[in-house]
């Protein structure tokens, strides 16, 4: 679990009045704990009388947890997915090697002492039912259907969603800065100068002319980070994660194997050192920009940040995301959903040629409008 820091020291800015006390607040201290639900396998906590992902009542989600341990279940089975490269954890008696991520049959058995991946830490349970996420399904491909081909087996494609717990990298870490700027502050000067008006007359006239006036100016900054999530997965890059970001993260629970009861589960593909780059590069965006927010005068310009991380702590989490991925016409498509928050996103098919036809039409109307235009201004 990563360290917390009660308080930030203030930030040391060469500004007479600029003081930034940044308060962190450690978001996995005292996470409520909760039992399994015997039905879809989500945590319930006590004080809930249904289950929030399957909606079974407290009598029946109280059974006693499964035995705790730190790594997946030993009764799932994984598999290699040959042309994504995701790593994939299913139970025993389900028998289909169709990867999630590329619907690709390219797939090999591994264990995961073969790996010697860390174990996850943190899980969050799935609160949208595959129900919930068949219709969200249906709704976002209904959108703009006129554009999708009438050969589409909607059905078809939606058999294949499924929900599966990813893994995140999340990162905890002191970002410390020496920066440098220019400060530029406005003044304004009244110019007299001479035009001509209306009537051809030469006229002098005021006015009001801004500059500005430039300093330099530097100091040291720096800041607690944590919250950004990386994806663990290469069959889901960076960039497709954030479309169906925000997770809440208050609701992370400690992880426990009975989790994925009913789920499949991805072991991370990829490794803590690449995902600590892009989380490194994400916070050192972020604090040029509080820098720049906290500079003085008017405006600004050569702003140059020297940043140094340290205190950096990880957490591996498992988030709930409903994946679908389907073919057409040789193509690979996904859908993909929070399975959590029920933020969704995905690419679909398009019907070209009824798109063609639709602009096809759009012109025949607006030539016939011209026309009559023309014979109309004609006879006139």
């Amino acid at each position: 679990m990563a360290e917390s820091i009660a308080s930030s020291p203030p930030v040391n800015v060469n500004i007479p009045g600029v003081v930034h006390d940044a308060e962190v607040i450690d978001e996995h201290a005292q996470l409520p704990s909760g039992q399994p639900c015997p039905n879809c396998g989500s945590p319930v906590e006590s004080g809930d009388k249904f289950c929030p992902a399957c909606g079974a009542t407290r009598a029946s989600a109280s059974a006693p947890p499964q035995a705790s341990g730190t790594g997946l279940a030993p009764t799932h089975k994984h598999f290699h997915c040959n042309n994504c490269g995701a790593d994939v954890a299913m139970e025993p008696s389900q028998r289909s090697y169709v990867c999630p991520f590329c619907d690709s049959t390219y797939v090999a058995e591994f264990t995961p002492e073969e790996t010697g991946r860390m174990n996850p830490e943190f899980v969050i349970g799935f609160a949208i039912t595959p129900e919930e996420a068949e219709q969200k399904f249906f709704q976002w491909l209904r959108a703009n259907s006129w554009f999708r081909p009438s050969d589409l087996a909607a059905q078809a494609a939606a058999d294949k969603m499924r929900g599966i717990y990813l893994p995140f990298w999340s990162f905890s870490m002191l970002a410390q800065s020496r920066w440098s700027a220019s400060i530029g502050e406005y003044w304004y000067r009244t110019e007299t100068y001479t035009t001509t008006d209306s009537k051809g007359n030469t006229v002098t006239r005021t006015r009001q002319v801004r500059e500005t006036e430039w300093w330099p100016l530097s100091g040291q900054h720096h800041r607690y980070y944590n919250g950004y999530l990386v994806s663990g997965s290469k069959g889901l890059p960076q960039s497709q994660a954030e479309r169906i970001k925000p997770f809440q993260l208050p609701a992370l629970k400690r992880y426990e194997p009975y989790f994925l009861a009913g789920w499949l589960c991805e072991e991370y593909s990829i490794q803590r050192e690449q995902a600590l780059a892009l989380s490194q590069q994400y916070f050192a965006n972020q604090e040029q920009s509080n820098i720049a927010a906290f500079l003085p005068g008017d405006t600004h310009r050569q702003v140059e940040v020297q940043t140094h991380f340290s205190r950096v702590n990880t957490d591996l989490c498992l988030l709930p995301i409903y994946i679908l991925s389907y073919r057409y016409q040789n193509k690979l498509y996904r859908f993909l959903l929070n399975g959590q928050t029920g933020k969704h996103a995905g690419d679909k098919p398009v019907a070209w040629r009824k798109i063609w036809i639709t602009v096809g039409i759009v012109l025949g109307i607006l030539a016939l409008l011209v026309i009559i235009f023309m014979i109309f201004s004609a006879g006139r």
